[in-house]
């Protein structure tokens, strides 16, 4: 049993459609066109399709979506961009290499997405943009932060990396796809994504078509037309086995984030009426299609867990243990901050631990997962 179980099964997944998956890398072989090939721009067009969007651009990695997509709002060295301090270091990162100020807020305790009301407080004549990140597999609470950005003409970058096929929920029942609400969506495609590639890839996402060209000529050494450059760009394209891959799993990603929903649900029931953990919140304008499924633990010692599951052979992790404004490299920014209080990133940081999710799951794997848990919380 133990030996079969994975964080991340992408080989269980990929032998499932592995016929489909190994024809359409034969035939980019076969074509030779291992750059641009046409098998880039029919993704492009069917991703975009499937999130309602006007344009998809693919480009190398998710950490270079964000930095294209700061880059074509025309941001500048010293403007300020609020982000999330519960979150992975890229979506901060790219912002500083810039040039430009990342300003920390704290999250919502339940959802663990950036806190609305934070960020309204920490906007000043300096802020620009916004990057809500859609973290785990569920939306910010956009409806409240494109309200506040509106108020207060501010840029809006969705980090969809965790969230591709979530659907956001509006106050009036309709819906859109995370990443097609904001100026800017930036996407992921790293393999243990829910849409996941064999390899580095990403995407940026808009509605804008100045903002399109933008970020095509920014993603292409500022050129428009060959050899003539407009502007300082950098050299970050999605390659054609990438996306001959992804043309694949996205017909299939409904599917697996049902999968996910489906084995989420199964940890809920098992694990639901243990008072030493908190399931997974749901928020009521998100969907939640569960890249991570991520406890609280409010009793007990995570050290001491984390060595038990693993010594019945149970993989977990800790998404994220030092928060942002801890981080050494962002010590600068944080002395400057008017600020330093992250009592919801701090707990959180302490407490979470994120059990094996994906596609392949079985029930009997959960039911000896959770029993492990509980034997040793009870």
């Amino acid at each position: 049993m133990s030996s079969s179980i994975q964080m991340c099964d992408l080989k269980g997944q990929y032998l499932k459609i592995k016929k489909e998956i190994d024809l359409s890398i034969q035939e980019v072989i076969d074509s030779s066109a291992f750059i641009k090939g046409k098998e880039v721009n029919l993704f492009q067009d069917e991703l975009a399709k499937y999130l309602g969007v006007k344009h998809v651009i693919g480009c190398a990695n998710g950490t270079d979506a964000l930095q294209i997509a700061l880059m074509a709002l025309g941001l500048k060295p010293g403007d300020e961009v609020i982000t999330p301090d519960f979150t992975f270091i890229a979506t901060v990162e790219v912002i500083a290499l810039l040039g430009m100020v990342p300003v920390l807020v704290d999250v919502d305790p339940d959802t663990f997405t950036i806190d609305p009301i934070a960020f309204e407080k920490a906007i000043t004549s300096k802020t620009k943009a916004i990057i809500p990140v859609h973290l785990f597999g569920q939306c910010a609470n956009m409806e409240e932060i494109v309200a506040i950005s509106q108020k207060h003409n501010i840029y809006i970058i969705e980090d969809v990396a965790q969230a591709t096929g979530t659907d956001y929920i509006f106050k009036n029942g309709n819906t859109a796809k995370a990443g097609s609400i904001g100026d800017i969506g930036t996407t992921s495609f790293f393999p243990s994504k829910n849409l996941g590639c064999f390899g580095d890839g990403g995407a940026l996402f808009t509605n804008n078509d100045a903002l399109a060209d933008e970020i095509k000529s920014i993603s292409n050494h500022g050129m428009k037309v060959r050899y003539y450059h407009d502007k300082i760009g950098v050299n970050s394209r999605l390659d054609t086995i990438q996306a001959a891959v992804l043309r694949v799993k996205l017909n299939y990603l409904n599917d697996f984030n049902s999968s996910r929903i489906k084995a989420a649900d199964i940890y809920d029931r098992l694990l639901g009426n243990c008072k030493s953990i908190k399931i997974p919140s749901r928020a009521t304008w998100s969907n939640h299609i569960f890249h991570q499924y991520t406890l609280r633990l409010l009793k007990g010692n995570r050290v001491e867990l984390i060595k038990h599951l693993s010594d019945k052979g149970i993989p977990s992790m800790v998404y994220y243990p030092v928060p942002l404004h801890a981080q050494k490299a962002f010590e600068e920014y944080q002395n400057k901050a008017t600020n330093k209080f992250f009592p919801v990133t701090d707990t959180l940081c302490d407490t979470v631990i994120s059990l094996p999710m994906h596609t392949e799951l079985t029930e009997e794997i959960q039911r000896f997962i959770c029993d492990t848990i509980l034997n040793y919380l009870k």
